[in-house]
């Protein structure tokens, strides 16, 4: 049997090595390294993916996120409500930008900000929100676009791990999100479901004029060369990257059916278990499992983790410190103890392997070992 990884890169290369080559190749034969033909290939077959009017490729999702907020304008010491159960990136950079974080609650059973919550947090200060559509869920849009109509708010999407997924509005209609607030983004870092070789992420939106401006923003301010509008930065996605991803787009629906197969598998093997809770599927929403997230009840969580790495079984725990309690947030009046929700998620959620590559062999012994901890 292959080593179990949490996410197996190596072998999903294997499936794809021919096509993969040969678009390096040729970016290597062009030697358009910066801007080649493949990133605008890309950008358009990914507008045509998602759904979005705009994509506009850059340097990752971190970039991503921080150029969508310069792009709206706001001011220091205007509010951004976010969920504090997320990775860093999504918080760090209101901070970076001088505007305030304002962490709200998350849904225990989705892992996504609650609605509620946010309708709650809302203040004469208040500017956007950023939803999460974390581990591969999406957040509760329609709820959210409703709340930000109401108060004029922007909205903006982190859909790093999600992206392909599919929402479902109570009309019936469908939107891929990344595509329904005001700006999407995400990133492409090798991990993720779309991911390349390096670092890259893009921003959507439909809206032309802030299209225009993060175009700009992106490439230094500039308007046309050596003529700068605005205060921007550098961040791009380079032609090899673009040329990776060509190959893999053309892949991710194969790719996140892969996941739920393996998603499939351990719902049953845990089902009923009065001690694991399996990840929720909400109705409004596909699930394209970024992570196979379980939520332990009276389990030594971290003693799960060591035993299964003890039998060379990865396992991770996303996140152990929620952005609230983080110390690079002290500075901006942060009550650690309103979340408690968060808190509770925080010292119960474990994640299994999941990718592309997962077989029966190897999610037979994942499953075999969680059960033998638990039980024992």
């Amino acid at each position: 049997m292959r080593p179990i990884q949490m996410v197996d890169l190596k072998q999903q290369y294997e499936h794809i090595k021919g096509d993969v080559d040969a678009a390096i190749h040729a970016v290597l034969d062009s030697c358009a390294f910066i801007n080649g033909k493949p990133v605008q290939d890309f950008a358009q077959q990914l507008s045509a993916y998602v759904g979005s009017k705009h994509v506009i490729p850059c340097a990752n999702g971190t970039d991503a996120l921080q150029i969508a907020l310069m792009a709206l304008g706001l001011q220091p010491g205007d509010e951004v409500i976010t969920p504090s159960f997320t990775y860093i990136a999504t918080t760090e950079v209101i901070a970076l930008l001088r505007l305030k974080p304002v962490f709200v609650e998350v849904d225990t059973k989705t892992f996504c900000i609650a609605p509620d919550a946010i309708e709650k947090a809302i203040t004469s200060k208040t500017k956007a929100i950023v939803p999460v559509h974390l581990y591969g869920q999406a957040a509760n849009m329609e709820a959210i676009m409703q709340i930000a109509r109401k108060h004029n708010l922007y909205v903006i999407e982190d859909n790093a791990q999600a992206i392909g997924c599919n929402y479902s509005f109570s009309n019936g209609t469908k939107k891929k999100t990344g595509a329904i607030g005001t700006i999407g983004c995400t990133s492409f870092f090798p991990s993720k479901n779309l991911g390349c070789y390096g670092d890259g992420g893009a921003i959507f939106t439909d809206d032309d004029q802030l299209a225009n401006r993060i175009r700009m923003i992106a490439n230094h301010g500039q308007s046309k060369r050596y003529y700068h509008d605005v205060v921007g930065c550098n961040s791009r996605l380079d032609t090899l990257q673009a040329a990776v991803l060509n190959v893999k787009l053309k892949k991710l629906d194969e790719y996140i059916a892969a996941r739920q197969q393996a998603a499939a598998y351990y719902d049953r093997a845990f089902a009923g278990h009065p001690k694991i809770t399996t990840p929720f599927r909400a109705t409004y929403s596909d699930h394209v499992f970024h992570q196979y997230t379980l939520i332990l009840n009276d389990v030594d969580r971290d003693g799960l983790n060591q035993y299964l790495a003890d039998r060379q079984i990865p396992s991770m725990i996303y996140y152990p410190v929620p952005a609230h309690r983080q110390t690079m947030f002290e500075a901006f009046g942060s009550d650690a103890s309103h979340l408690p929700g968060t808190d509770w998620l925080t010292e119960r959620v474990i994640s299994l392997p999941i990718h592309t590559e997962l077989d029966e062999e190897q999610l037979t012994l994942i499953t075999q070992n969680v059960l033998a901890y638990i039980n024992q």
